[in-house]
């Protein structure tokens, strides 16, 4: 067992080895498509947990291949630890949301500055959504019996997106361009 407890991104980086062995740029990869809509991880975090892992045993470097790229495949301890994380409750979810802040604050902007943040912003999530759409479209009928796990996340992003855009569509009309109040700031 590590000496101190598997933070998420080590814990994700084990549960993607448990597909079998990867490099850490297929680690990385890996986690863009399949994490990066809701966790963000960087490739310097990946080859620093994978060397911090290695050290504790939970996982073991094979030979470089191509390019100097070193294969990680998970190890028996790492299978114990990534079982101890998984039993454990999620810790509370923070809302880091920067946009929210410069709506906080946004009294300190001009109305159009502002304006065009919030319209750069919806159309980020717009595109995801219609992302998200695209993926539950192809997927086949007994998606949920095959992968309820992936499926179930796929929804939250659906379900998500659509709220965030609820949200844009519902701001208060200061907040928006060529609207009464939003030319005194």
């Amino acid at each position: 067992m590590p000496d101190r407890p598997l933070n998420a991104t080590a814990a994700s980086l084990l549960g993607f080895l448990h597909d079998g062995p990867m490099t850490g740029w297929d680690l990385v990869t890996v986690a863009q498509q399949r994490i990066g809509a809701f966790w963000s991880l960087t490739q310097s975090q990946v080859y620093r947990e994978l060397t911090a892992m290695a050290a504790a045993g939970l996982v073991r470097a094979g030979e470089r291949g191509r390019r100097d790229r070193q294969p990680y495949e998970i190890t028996e301890a790492g299978r114990a630890a990534f079982a101890e994380w998984a039993r454990k409750p999620p810790a509370d979810e923070t809302i880091r949301f920067p946009l929210l802040l410069t709506v906080l604050f946004g009294r300190h902007l001009p109305p159009d500055r502002l304006a065009g943040f919030l319209a750069a912003h919806r159309a980020a999530h717009a595109a995801r959504l219609a992302g998200y759409q695209a993926a539950a479209a192809g997927l086949p009928e007994e998606a949920d019996a095959v992968d309820p796990y992936s499926v179930a996340t796929l929804r939250f992003g659906l379900a998500y997106e659509q709220a965030v855009l609820d949200w844009f569509d519902a701001l208060p009309d200061p907040l928006r361009p060529g609207t009464e109040g939003a030319d005194q700031a």
